[in-house]
C-alpha cells in the first residue's frame, strides 16, 4: 500500500513481529534530526523501526522493553509495556501513522543509549539553528 511517501512504507513480511518493545515518542522535528544523526554515525544501522504519526506530528522509536523505567530525556516520553511487551506490528499501530523506517530482521529495536545521545545532539542542533540570525 505504498503511496510514494517514505512514511507509509510497508514492513517486510520478515519483520520481527514477535519482538517486544517500548516506544519513545518525540516531536517530529527532533526525531527526524535524530534519525539523520543515527544514520550518519559510524554504525549506520543503529536505528531500528520508527513510526511517524502525522496527526500528532511525532516520531516513535521502538526500544527494548524496560527502557521506560529509566527514561528521562526532556521533551520526550517512553511508553512502558509493564512486561507484557508491545509487539512490533507489520502495520503501524496508530491510524494515520506510517513507518518512517519499517521493521527489519537485523535491527529489531533502537539502543536506548544511542537514541538518547542522538536526541540530545538533535536538541542542541535545533536550538542553535533557532537562535542563529
Amino acid at each position: 500500500m505504498a503511496t510514494g511517501s517514505r512514511t507509509t512504507a510497508m514492513a517486510s513480511t520478515t519483520a520481527p513481529a514477535d519482538e517486544p518493545c517500548d516506544l519513545v515518542t518525540v516531536p517530529a522535528r527532533q526525531g527526524l534530526e535524530a534519525v539523520d544523526i543515527l544514520r550518519r554515525g559510524a554504525d549506520q544501522e543503529a536505528v531500528g523501526p520508527v513510526i511517524h504519526d502525522g496527526a500528532c506530528d511525532t516520531l516513535g522509536f521502538l526500544v527494548p522493553p524496560g527502557t521506560a523505567q529509566g527514561w528521562d530525556v526532556p521533551g520526550s516520553a517512553c511508553t512502558r509495556t509493564d512486561g507484557r511487551g508491545l509487539r512490533i506490528p507489520a502495520e503501524p499501530p496508530v491510524s494515520g501513522s506510517g513507518w518512517l523506517l519499517p521493521p527489519a530482521e537485523n535491527i529489531p529495536v533502537t539502543d536506548p543509549a544511542v537514541l538518547r545521545a542522538a536526541l540530545d545532539q538533535a536538541a542542541r542542533l535545533i536550538e542553535a539553528a533557532d537562535n542563529c540570525c
